[in-house]
């Protein structure tokens, strides 16, 4: 959960003030088939109101920076580490820092989709199952999130490091990184 901010409070505070406004013009209303209705509504968007909300009020105090990442493949495992410093720019605390990485094999990112951009299985089973609807195509695009720092103060920064296995098929892998808090 993220953690609130005084602008939080704010927004939620008159929220709840116009929704006890719907809720009380639903009560005074004449027509009594239409008051749960009525109450339904006013319910309904004071939620999605206050869910909407968190999320702007989240976008604009909570400002994380991203500064000397670095990546190294480690061949003998397969794998991809990124390290890197991740530093609360904003005036607010930060709950979760969460890192993203997303790999594009590179022929898809650019639209060069010549022969040997993309991974093709090719062997005896595929004849058959390829028939029967069970391809068996690899993704061209993977996507890793990894939180990498909680309770992140004001002006602080912490260092991460993050491994995941990177695909073997990929050539010329374009890579798109960001990172934010919530």
């Amino acid at each position: 959960m993220t953690l609130f901010n005084y602008w939080h409070y704010i927004i939620l505070s008159i929220i709840f003030i116009v929704t006890m406004f719907g809720i009380v013009a639903a009560l005074k209303q004449k027509n009594k088939k239409l008051i749960y209705p009525m109450l339904f509504s006013v319910g309904l968007v004071a939620l999605f109101m206050a869910v909407f909300s968190i999320f702007i009020v989240d976008k604009y105090t909570k400002k994380v920076e991203l500064t000397k990442l670095y990546n190294k493949r480690l061949l003998s495992t397969e794998e991809i580490v990124y390290y890197g410093i991740v530093k609360n720019t904003g005036k607010f605390p930060i709950g979760k820092v969460t890192f993203e990485v997303k790999l594009v094999n590179k022929g898809y990112a650019t639209g060069n989709v010549k022969g040997g951009s993309f991974y093709k299985p090719s062997g005896f089973m595929n004849f058959f199952t390829e028939g029967f609807g069970m391809s068996s195509n690899k993704p061209q695009t993977v996507t890793q999130k990894f939180i990498v720092a909680r309770n992140l103060k004001p002006g602080r920064s912490k260092e991460f490091r993050v491994y995941f296995h990177y695909p073997p098929y990929f050539r010329s892998t374009a890579e798109f990184t960001k990172v934010y808090g919530h």
